[in-house]
């Protein structure tokens, strides 16, 4: 066993991890990555181990508000990129950086334990083509993603044609000839619903909840470009973009879709006119929640009843982190509860990275927190007073960034924040630790 105690281990080379990959080496700090892939891009990477990709799947933002600053994506990349476009795009960054020999890939992370108190260290045991192998390390930075474990709610009853989660999706061809329920309108939900109403003999929808509906292009421009120049009070942001809904989207309560029991912006909005142009021209029709299954029957909660050949559920995924134990990661409720979503309160040798979500964050709000987490390390280990600063206000106690939004209570909302807020506040430290804040 190797004692290389100086040095950090960083799990996942997907955007999140290629970010803090980067970050490391522009400052110096030694590392060593682990990815259980055979290269770099994450779940974009529709080949790899544990990829939830799909053939159809496109980001829902445009390339411009997601890409990383100082690499911008092509100008021949459609405004929507594929997921093809995208693992292209992190190899093309990981090359440009020189970031691959840093990593040790189809490496599978098996235990993260603590060598002793907070700041003595972490063991690291991990499985390759050459065996099982353990190293210390300095500290650790887990970046393996937020979408990879299934979230697969429990029915009443049993259903007898094929059911699988969205995870399993690849392609449409999957629906040919069949009638099928989609469970869950997320972006993901609606996405594969359309693919559905392409290829099966039929299409439904069910919904617990509504969802407020914005299109891919306003005024003839990517949705998410507009309103950047003028910074505008919730409240009157809600009205001018709500009007703007009622304009290009409409009321989907005429097509079926149940009204939002939440204000806008208080959970994620779904990207998509397609579902909306379908359920008009009556290709889906929009079902309440389920109440239970009997053979290939579905009972809804209104009293309704389908027929189906298969059900494919879109229910989102769950945190996890297998690899360590949950109490180490200060886990409160759904999410570990960390100062802006990766610094642990007590623990400078931990930092979880991409435990993040926010409309309109893009890689790049996810840079500037690998940037605040980098250089936060350098700076404790320079002893520097701003480091020192951060650590105190990180371990006196905090809330997370929501900017005073009051989202929904629902697992995939435990690690939202706002925008403007959570950027701002990274972006602070960054300027203190010595960082060009943006």
């Amino acid at each position: 066993m190797n004692t290389t105690r100086d040095r950090l281990a960083l799990i996942g080379a997907g955007p999140m991890g290629l970010a803090a990959a980067k970050l490391l080496k522009q400052h110096g700090i030694d590392f060593q990555g682990f990815e259980l892939n055979s290269g770099v891009g994450g779940l974009w990477d529709i080949d790899g181990p544990r990829s939830t990709m799909y053939e159809t799947a496109h980001l829902i933002s445009s390339k411009r508000m997601t890409e990383f600053a100082d690499f911008p994506m092509r100008e021949e990349v459609a405004e929507y990129p594929s997921h093809r476009e995208l693992k292209r795009y992190f190899e093309d960054f990981a090359a440009h950086f020189d970031l691959t020999r840093h990593y040790n890939f189809g490496a599978e992370v098996l235990r993260c334990e603590p060598l002793g108190a907070a700041g003595e260290g972490w063991r690291i045991t991990w499985r390759d083509q050459d065996g099982e192998h353990t190293d210390d390390f300095a500290g650790l930075l887990i970046a393996n993603g937020t979408l990879s474990t299934p979230n697969m709610p429990t029915f009443k009853g049993d259903f007898t044609g094929e059911m699988i989660h969205s995870s399993a999706y690849r392609h449409p061809n999957q629906f040919d000839g069949k009638r099928v329920l989609v469970i869950g309108a997320g972006n993901s939900g609606c996405d594969i619903a359309v693919d559905a109403i392409h290829h099966g003999t039929s299409c439904d929808l069910s919904m617990r909840r509504g969802y407020y509906f914005v299109p891919k292009y306003v005024f003839g421009k990517p949705a998410d470009t507009l309103g950047g120049a003028i910074k505008l009070p919730m409240a009157l942001k809600r009205i001018v973009d709500g009007a703007i809904l009622k304009w290009f989207v409409g009321d989907p309560q005429k097509y079926g879709f149940p009204k939002p029991d939440y204000k806008l912006y208080e959970s994620h909005p779904v990207v998509n006119s397609l579902v909306l142009y379908h359920a008009g021209h009556g290709d889906i029709s929009i079902r309440p929640d389920i109440d239970r299954f009997e053979g290939r029957t579905v009972h809804f909660k209104d009293g309704s009843t389908g027929d189906y050949d298969m059900i494919l559920v879109a229910t989102g995924y769950k945190l996890d982190y297998p690899f360590i134990d949950d109490a180490l990661l200060n886990w409160q409720g759904d999410a570990p509860h960390l100062y802006l979503n990766c610094m642990h309160p007590e623990r400078d040798d931990l930092f979880v990275l991409g435990m993040v979500e926010a409309s309109g964050l893009g890689w790049q709000g996810r840079h500037e927190q690998a940037e605040m987490v980098v250089r936060y390390i350098k700076g404790l280990r320079n002893g520097t007073a701003e480091a020192l600063e951060l650590q105190k206000t990180k371990s006196d106690g905090f809330s997370r960034a929501t900017g005073g939004m009051n989202y929904i209570d629902l697992p995939r909302m435990a690690y939202y924040v706002d925008k403007a807020t959570y950027r701002k506040a990274v972006n602070r430290w960054i300027g203190k630790l010595g960082g060009a804040a943006a």
